[in-house]
């Protein structure tokens, strides 16, 4: 299947280089090999310190927190599903994607914003990663990697390299109003907040169709208090290992939507202490006006503003929040 919008040849510009690895070396950019919990592969980076996914381990965590609240059954057989992962990785997520795209007879169209190539690369030269999935998935992985893009009769995609924030304005002019789905994977906030601004978030809502989703691992209250800034309606990704009987500590992921988002069997409307977050501290969203900051800038920026909140009593204390939830900090 040949489309257009994937024949667009991509910027130039590629990127430059949970808990410690418990096998495997560490690769010169940094990556350390680690297993999660369910047996997958995943990596450790040391630049960012901290695991590509979490300890459930990276297969468990693709399907619970990304691929199951996107509901797929929601499109017929034969319809085009247009996704756009932010932070690509080792591939998993797209792996995936691709398996479950086939298995429900969907033609695919999938846009991959990465910095590195290296987690990829790494990751398909071991035998455990590739045991995970089909022929055909590896293939198309393979060539997404030697390529940049992949063209089959069912699929075809292309990963935008470079810094996000300057490859997701060209995306926004070919794919606005019409993404289905925004997986967005980077990694946390507080390590890479470049990812998790309010303008960078705002261009991502751009892509959505009025049915669309964005779908992420994070909970953190200050990209959750930017996608309401943007209007969109807000659930709580439910996992099994994040859900008791009782009030849930903490969701395993957001789910957001320009529509509003019945309580389903893959999520669930925030909790009272969820709600509660957004108004503290915490809820302080990350800025960068100009697309240009690093990440100690933009983390600095937030902190002087969550000062000024806090005398002009627009906020109130994290400290506060937590003692009265009974959270210990993380």
């Amino acid at each position: 299947m040949t489309w257009p919008a994937c024949g667009v040849e991509p910027p130039a510009g590629r990127r430059a280089g949970a808990e410690p690895a418990t096998e495997g070396a560490g690769d010169p950019g940094g990556l350390a090999i680690r297993q999660g919990a369910d047996g997958s592969f995943s990596l450790w980076s040391e630049a960012f310190g901290e695991g590509f996914h979490s300890g459930r381990g990276a297969v468990r965590e693709a399907r619970e927190t990304f691929l199951a609240p996107s509901e797929l059954e929601r499109f017929r057989p034969g319809q085009r599903l247009t996704v756009v992962e932010v932070a690509v990785g080792t591939g998993t997520n797209t792996a995936v994607l691709l398996e479950a795209c086939g298995k429900a007879g969907l033609q695919l169209e999938w846009w991959g914003l990465e910095l590195d190539p290296a987690p990829l690369e790494l990751a398909l030269g071991e035998p455990k990663f590739r045991g995970q999935w089909q022929p055909q998935s590896l293939a198309t992985l393979e060539t997404l990697r030697d390529r940049g893009n992949w063209e089959n009769p069912d699929s075809c995609g292309r990963v935008l390299w470079g810094d996000g924030r300057r490859t997701l304005p060209r995306l926004l002019e070919q794919r606005r109003n019409l993404v289905d789905l925004v997986w967005h994977d980077a990694f946390s906030p507080q390590h890479c907040p470049q990812l998790w601004t309010v303008e960078f978030l705002a261009r991502l809502v751009g892509l959505l169709a009025p049915e669309g989703r964005w779908i992420s691992y994070c909970s953190a209250a200050a990209v959750r208090q930017a996608l309401q800034l943007e209007g969109l309606a807000l659930a709580a990704v439910a996992t099994q290992t994040t859900e008791s009987q009782h009030q849930p500590a903490w969701s395993g992921g957001t789910i957001a939507s320009l529509q509003d988002l019945a309580p389903a069997a893959h999520w669930r409307p925030l909790s009272t202490m969820e709600q509660e977050h957004l108004n503290c501290s915490a809820g302080e969203p990350y800025r960068d006006p100009g697309g240009t900051a690093n990440a100690e800038e933009i983390v600095e920026q937030r902190r002087v503003a969550q000062a000024t909140a806090l005398s002009r009593g627009d906020r109130s204390a994290s400290n506060a929040w937590r003692k009265r939830w009974g959270v210990e900090r993380h």
